[in-house]
């Protein structure tokens, strides 16, 4: 018995519908199986399109609104970026419990209605005479409020590639009914859920390592661009274009780590994985920490455009927005000598910067998808729709307060500070996850269901 709570947790979520298997014998026909899958591949290609979009949006909204109001500076900038995460956050709850009690479809046609309404009015802000900055951020905070709805796509997959999970605890629930649950019934009263409580302690241990690890990647992401400018004397055309590079490079090893770490979690299982993941971001940023007695160029003349603000987290975010036609004269570049740590600190080494990168491209998404994926198998049958905004939430909250973060305190005190702080936030995440690790079990392992 001790074998099938292994193999309980090493099983993907992404079931086996072949004939034969467990799946096949207990829960659903060929049809059921098939029609599932197609519910979520339209699911991922919505996500993509919509990840696709706020791409392109974001790199606009700088230009945008220098253009609609001439009142915007950088600080407003920062609460207009911020307005979407802060929009998904609180709405992510919401749609989350609506689905819990509603069928999926209706917090799902309803927040895409929003995002539409408020992608008409960013398109339009520009049209008012006066406040149209207002305008606009109230709009991107709607587009957020609209993408809230990923709490409902994640608790629909979960539960449909969660199946195998569901089921083994639905003693005395026939396959049509569990079936019916998982698509979306209209209320859950047609589902008898086994009896169980939810560890608590295992839901908020989670929350708080997808928080951070949503929160390493989110400063990752901001400090590129400023962090090659003062290391490598780039101008901001190259830091911008070097960068882009760097991340979508990071992006295809994403997709390899995913297919790598699908097979290895059938071998060591999740937790396992997670830590693991852990451990290579430390080291990542670790290497990140300037060593040496060779320092960056110093940039001894003001060159607002081509430096770090040392004020707001919207000045800092301004550098990706500049058009590289306003930069016909880039002028003297490298660390900006305002930035007092650049006198003193050695610089990052290329080499030692693109080491770092891909141990970071290798950590992250193996913590990104293991937490998610244990996090539904702790929360087990029951309705995950307001679990899973509370997930979304904190990944929200974690997208507004990294680059805030990492902004403030790489400006203030330099590098060293900066990723001596991450790594020290990593070891402390380390070390909840050991905390917690023997609780972090499916739910039908939790309770005896199936034995560990």
């Amino acid at each position: 018995m001790a074998s099938s709570g292994i193999e309980t947790e090493q099983e993907p979520l992404l079931g086996n519908c072949t004939p034969g298997s467990r799946e096949w014998d207990i829960t659903e026909t060929e049809e059921h199986c098939r029609s599932r899958w197609i519910s979520i591949r339209i699911l991922y290609l919505t996500m993509f399109f919509s990840s696709v979009g706020f791409s392109i949006v974001i790199m606009s909204i700088w230009p945008y609104l220098q253009k609609i109001d001439q009142t915007a500076d950088a600080s407003f900038l920062g609460w207009v970026i911020a307005s979407y995460s802060l929009g998904q956050m609180v709405a992510s709850p919401v749609f989350g419990l609506w689905s819990n009690y509603r069928p999926r479809k209706e917090p799902l046609i309803v927040s895409i209605f929003i995002s539409v309404a408020a992608n008409c009015l960013y398109a339009y802000v520009h049209v008012p005479a006066s406040h149209n900055k207002y305008y606009m951020l109230v709009a991107r905070g709607l587009v957020g409020f609209g993408a809230g709805n990923v709490a409902v796509v994640r608790s629909y997959i979960a539960g449909a590639t969660s199946l195998q999970e569901r089921i083994s605890s639905m003693a005395n629930t026939s396959a049509c009914q569990a079936l019916g649950f998982i698509l979306g019934p209209a209320s859950t009263d047609e589902v008898q859920f086994p009896q169980g409580n939810i560890d608590q302690v295992a839901v908020v241990a989670t929350n708080v390592l997808f928080f951070v690890v949503l929160f390493i990647f989110a400063l990752f992401e901001t400090i590129v661009t400023p962090l090659t400018m003062d290391m490598y004397a780039w101008t901001r055309k190259q830091a911008v274009l070097y960068g882009g590079i760097i991340l979508a490079a990071l992006g295809v090893e994403a997709i390899i780590v995913f297919m790598g770490i699908k097979l290895l979690s059938k071998k060591i299982g999740e937790r396992a994985i997670l830590l693991g993941g852990l451990i290579i971001v430390c080291v990542g940023f670790f290497i990140l920490l300037p060593w040496g007695n060779q320092f960056p160029k110093i940039q001894w003349e003001d060159l607002h455009n081509n430096s770090i603000p040392n004020t707001t987290f919207g000045e800092i975010i301004i550098t990706l927005w500049k058009s590289p036609r306003e930069d016909h004269n880039e002028g003297p570049t490298g660390c900006p000598a305002e930035q007092g740590w650049c006198l003193y600190t050695p610089m990052i080494h290329l080499a030692q910067f693109l080491t770092a990168a891909m141990l970071i491209g290798v950590g992250y998404p193996s913590c990104n998808v293991m937490s998610y994926t244990l996090y539904s198998k702790i929360l087990g049958p029951k309705p995950q729709g307001v679990y899973m905004g509370w997930l979304t939430a904190s990944g929200s909250a974690a997208r507004i307060l990294g680059p805030v973060f990492i902004s403030q305190v790489y400006t203030s005190w330099g590098p060293r500070w900066a990723f001596s702080l991450v790594c020290g936030i990593v070891v402390l995440t380390i070390m909840l996850l050991g905390v917690v690790y023997k609780r972090l079990v499916a739910f039908s392992v939790r309770h005896g269901r199936i034995q560990e």
